[in-house]
């Protein structure tokens, strides 16, 4: 799955339209060769306004990858896994302004995340791999500190199906599936609060996030179990 997700992600990004504005106004861009050339500054000023915001076109698509540290909350000992897990955090992004005269975007896209945690002690010794899909949806606004540099802060929600990933009870020697009908699992939807702050030097990005999970994904009508992450990721805007 992994390996079919980040494929399907490179073929993506290999098929983006060259001539997208965020792509247009980068200061690498060379409109001789139509692409981006990093040997020399090829600066097209008309795609940039000054003040209060940075006008980077209608849409913009980019390109996340990084570290996901997570962790499960619950109420059930046996699946708690309030020890810390790292995992993959990797997918496409897409913005689209929501406001003629303000650097206002939505952005959504489409994430391969690892979640889960770690149980150690009392006797207990497990690892919770949760694999999910997630679908950010966000505000995002977008403030110039310069020329290249803006400050984008946001703030909304995700929403995520599990995909895949395994139990790992090491004092049994056992594995099972993390996604499944067994009540010392998890269920497959989740959903919560987005929120972080990225920051973007022409079109090279970063941004750290933090999910918290308000959806119940254990099985149990009286204890609760939820996820929570904190991602920092780098890519590139196009």
């Amino acid at each position: 799955m992994k390996k079919f997700l980040l494929m399907a992600i490179a073929g993506i990004l290999a098929a983006l339209p060259a001539d997208a504005q965020v792509y247009r106004n980068s200061r690498y861009y060379n409109p001789g060769s139509g692409r981006l050339d990093y040997s020399r500054n090829h600066r097209v000023t008309s795609g940039h306004r000054y003040g209060s915001y940075w006008n980077g076109g209608d849409t913009y698509f980019g390109l996340r990858v990084g570290p996901a540290f997570t962790t499960v909350s619950s109420d059930d000992p046996y699946l708690d896994g309030s020890s810390m897990k790292t995992g993959l955090n990797v997918g496409l992004a897409a913005g689209f302004a929501v406001a003629p005269r303000a650097p206002l975007y939505f952005e959504t896209g489409l994430y391969y995340t690892e979640k889960g945690g770690k149980a150690k002690g009392n006797h207990a010794d497990f690892t919770y791999n949760l694999d999910y899909l997630e679908v950010p949806l966000v505000l995002k606004y977008k403030h110039a500190i310069d020329r290249d540099v803006t400050v984008e802060p946001f703030l909304g929600g995700y929403l995520a199906c599990g995909v895949g990933g395994k139990i790992k009870d090491f004092g049994e020697r056992a594995a099972y599936s993390s996604f499944s009908d067994n009540p010392y699992s998890f269920q497959r939807f989740d959903g919560g609060l987005r929120m972080g702050c990225g920051m973007s030097y022409d079109i090279f990005y970063a941004d750290i996030t933090y999910d918290l999970g308000l959806a119940n994904i254990c099985h149990d009508d009286f204890d609760t179990s939820k996820n929570q992450a904190l991602m920092l990721t780098v890519g590139m805007n196009f």
